[in-house]
């Protein structure tokens, strides 16, 4: 297989590239995890985690 560049087509139709598809990827799993975040310091636990417990 040889890795020959593909023309792109121009206007709105134009497929998104990888690394803008990995950037909102990322951008919407940090906006999850802020939530998660948000919902588990709302909740005020105080136990430690295993993790915690094991250092």
């Amino acid at each position: 297989m040889s890795e020959e560049a593909v023309p792109q087509q121009g206007g709105p139709a134009q497929p998104k590239g990888l690394l803008q598809q990995m950037e909102e990827l990322m951008a919407s799993l940090n906006a999850d995890l802020s939530a998660l975040d948000a919902d588990l310091q709302s909740a005020g636990t105080t136990e430690p985690t295993q993790s915690a417990q094991a250092t």
